[in-house]
């Protein structure tokens, strides 16, 4: 397993839509455990593939004591509504009220290839949709109004206009003492 550099807000792969997963082989596990490894390491809820500069439709979430991978995911349900605070980690430290459907069911692949359909509710399932999105080439920013939007892009400008790179690579988080 390895941490892998995220891209951050301004990398060309955020904007893209990723293609889908042909088989889930020995290469894709291997990979859904790099991104448990760096969604842990930079302590997020969730990863897609692209945010690390992979451009296949795969995605792990780690949720109200729920933690899996989606392979192909698809929302086939969705109801409700909710508006909530949500972050990224590839525009880190900046967040936005989102609203989004409170309850979605997806069909996807588990991490060994094999089909399955989850309901998801509060937080997992406001995870499931950002991580979609994500795979689709949109960021949360995109669901704010147009005021909020730049308002909040220009804060995030301001704090990176240093930034020479489009990549930051998680810490691992060192264990507490006891």
């Amino acid at each position: 397993m390895a941490i892998r550099p995220i891209h951050l807000l301004g990398s060309p792969v955020l904007r893209q839509r990723s293609a889908e997963v042909p088989a889930v082989t020995d290469e894709v596990r291997r990979f859904i455990d790099d991104l448990f490894e760096t969604m842990d390491a930079a302590e997020g809820v969730g990863l897609a593939a692209n945010q690390v500069g992979e451009m296949v439709r795969v995605a792990v979430v780690d949720a109200d004591g729920d933690r899996f991978a989606m392979v192909n995911p698809v929302i086939v349900e969705s109801s409700g509504r909710e508006t909530a605070e949500e972050g990224c980690l590839s525009i880190p430290d900046h967040f936005g009220d989102v609203t989004r459907p409170d309850r979605v069911v997806i069909e996807a692949l588990d991490r060994d290839g094999a089909p399955y359909r989850l309901e998801a509710l509060g937080l997992k399932a406001r995870a499931i949709q950002h991580e979609i999105d994500h795979l689709d080439g949109v960021l949360f920013t995109d669901r704010l109004s147009a005021l909020k939007r730049s308002l909040l892009l220009a804060k995030y400008r301001k704090a990176h206009k240093d930034d020479a790179s489009f990549l930051k690579l998680p810490e691992p988080k060192t264990p507490r003492s006891a």
